[in-house]
């Protein structure tokens, strides 16, 4: 069993994670700057929590980060207090966050300068998935270094893949997001040109569920016409922050992004009518907002 250190613990994802490294036996360190309420559990169950990042790192082998995007994996690395200042040789930080790819191997190399191995391992699927274990793990890795923490990622995931050497995890992750958000995106300015035209959404529905677009996005937007606006539980905010990585990563290949801009300006645009804090299905409402419609049955 590994002794490992958690950082991002009390966030949506990150305590189904917590949760079943404790029950796979691992010993586990927590560092808890807010929502004390949301890891008591933990601390019950036998978790032990560090005052810092540098007193956390001293004690651990491995140490998962899993926070909101790069600024926040930065401050947690390199920042006053953080992971280095406090790290023996031989650390292994497993970065579960989406992250550009930039700030990532940035870190790879300070974290390489120190005798830190930095390594990208982003998640799929929702908190559901992390309490339940059942994540997937996308892994940018050396082979050595894969066959260090694949135990360890088993503990919280359903399917772990190893994508190719570092970097290649956030890569993929990004790539993910962006067809995600592109499709959910189109669905809602679909629903709102079909509402105006006065077509039955429901039948458009039932055309596509049977035929080369049917898919889980599709129900899961598809259940707007219910009323049901929590299918898919990620915020418009960190989508928004996802696509804008997708398009800083395109930008940098020098390949011109036409659907990577347009769909983070619809998330953007969302986000500026006051929807940031809903979950993705709430692009229809954003739709609902612009063009003086009504789709969400309410």
């Amino acid at each position: 069993m590994a002794s490992i250190g958690f950082v991002g613990a009390s966030g949506l994802m990150g305590h189904g994670m917590a949760k079943n490294l404790l029950a796979k036996g691992h010993a586990l360190t927590l560092t808890v700057h807010r929502n004390q309420e949301r890891v008591a559990d933990l601390l019950a169950a036998g978790a032990k929590q560090a005052p810092g990042f540098a007193q956390m790192a001293a004690g651990v082998d491995f140490v998962i980060i899993c926070v909101t995007g790069s600024p926040q994996v930065e401050a947690v690395v390199t920042g006053p207090g953080g992971l280095l200042e406090g790290a023996r040789t031989g650390l292994m930080i497993i970065d579960a966050s989406t992250a550009e790819p930039d700030s990532t191997a940035r870190l790879r190399e300070v974290c390489a300068a120190k005798g830190v191995s930095f390594v990208d391992a982003p998640l799929s699927r929702t908190p559901v998935e992390a309490e339940a274990g059942r994540l997937n793990v996308l892994v940018g890795a050396s082979g050595p270094d894969y066959a260090r923490i694949e135990p360890i990622l088993k503990a919280y995931a359903e399917n772990v893949f190893h994508m190719g050497p570092p970097g290649t995890g956030h890569i993929v992750k990004l790539l993910n997001n962006f067809i995600v958000q592109a499709t959910c995106n189109a669905m809602a300015e679909a629903f709102a040109v079909g509402t105006k035209a006065g077509v039955d959404l429901k039948k458009l529905l039932a055309l596509m569920s049977l035929g080369p677009a049917a898919s889980g996005l599709l129900q899961i937007m598809g259940k707007t016409l219910d009323g049901t606006l929590d299918g898919m539980k990620f915020e418009l905010n960190n989508a928004r922050k996802d696509v804008r990585y997708y398009t800083h990563l395109a930008e940098n290949l020098n390949i011109p992004t036409v659907m990577g801009e347009a769909t983070h300006q619809s998330l953007a645009m969302a986000c500026a009518l006051g929807f940031g804090t809903k979950l993705v299905p709430s692009l229809v409402e954003a739709q609902e907002k612009i063009n003086s419609v009504s789709i969400v049955p309410r």
